[in-house]
């Protein structure tokens, strides 16, 4: 999920990517969260670091609200050492500012299709960023972000596909 800038406050389709998480990891039997919090590169590392925490801890306070217990939820911040889209020093980067949420279950790793989309979406404007495909791209993440990460994922693979750029393997 994405946040605005300096801001670790979660929107409403933040508390909406959430309830699916709950989902999943009532789903996925004696299961483990992690969100791990990231920054784009303005403010100082020192700086980014707290408010990656600040975004991870607002993610699990929400679980929490939401009945997933606190000891299955582990925070991670990194501020902005793991960006999603490779910037400057100092550059407000929207797709940097996120938490990421994996959920792992008895067997491993339980599927996160929106991570995917938005993994696919980041590399989509990495190498093709500027051409005509820009709009079926936006549709295909707001298709994501709307819930329907079938479709979404099979659109950005098929813009990918058909450009010949990697696709990146799913976790």
């Amino acid at each position: 999920m994405f946040f605005d800038w300096d801001r670790s406050n979660l929107s409403p389709q933040a508390l909406n990517t959430l309830s699916q998480v709950v989902t999943t990891f009532r789903n996925a039997g004696n299961a483990n969260v992690t969100a791990t919090g990231h920054t784009d590169t303005t403010g100082s590392p020192a700086y980014n670091m707290a408010l990656s925490l600040r975004r991870a801890n607002a993610v699990k306070d929400e679980l929490v609200r939401q009945g997933v217990p606190a000891a299955a939820i582990t925070v991670v911040g990194k501020g902005e050492s793991e960006l999603l889209v490779q910037t400057g020093d100092g550059v407000r980067e929207p797709q940097n500012r996120r938490v990421e949420i994996v959920v792992r279950g008895a067997g491993g790793l339980v599927s996160n299709d929106l991570a995917y989309c938005r993994t696919l979406s980041a590399q989509y404007r990495r190498l093709l960023g500027g051409t005509q495909a820009d709009v079926d791209a936006g549709n295909a993440l707001a298709k994501c972000e709307a819930g329907d990460t079938a479709t979404g994922i099979a659109m950005l693979t098929k813009i990918l596909t058909d450009a010949r750029v990697p696709v990146p393997p799913r976790a």
